[in-house]
């Protein structure tokens, strides 16, 4: 009874490394870091279009997401991690990775401008998207994968 319960619980532990493992591994984290900025992204178009109401702790929520991202997103790609795990990263980042790191910059700069001028209503925000919205756009055309 006891090898039992021991056998069960090594491997319970075993599967709980490989998970653990796997949530480090670069395709995961990059892929988790994009959903954040999905949702801040959606959270700030929300109110732009006037389906949610102006909230200023969300728009600063939002806007230091997608400053803190641009700063860490660029270094999820190492060499070796185009492969594995389903992704829309384009081999392209690897062929030109200083231009994708100037990508991520300006996002994160133009993040920063625009939290630090803080929109203050509904047409701010919507302003403050076409300010960021084109740093989006700009690398998903060249960097991501269309599936």
């Amino acid at each position: 009874m006891k090898f039992r319960i021991l056998a069960a619980a090594v491997a319970l532990a075993a599967i709980g490394a490989g998970a653990v493992v796997a949530a480090d591994e670069p395709q995961v984290v990059r892929q988790d870091i994009m959903k954040k900025v999905g949702g801040a992204m959606g959270a700030l178009a929300g109110i732009a279009k006037g389906e949610k109401p102006y909230d200023a702790e969300i728009v600063k929520a939002s806007l230091t997401t997608m400053s803190e991202v641009a700063k860490a997103f660029p270094d999820q790609f190492p060499a070796g991690s185009e492969t594995g795990h389903e992704t829309e990263a384009s081999p392209k980042i690897w062929e030109a990775m200083d231009d994708f790191k100037a990508k991520a910059a300006k996002f994160g700069t133009d993040a920063d401008t625009v939290l630090a001028g803080l929109p203050a209503d509904q047409a701010a925000v919507g302003a403050a998207l076409g300010v960021i919205g084109p740093n989006c756009a700009g690398c998903h055309e060249v960097y991501r994968v269309k599936k």
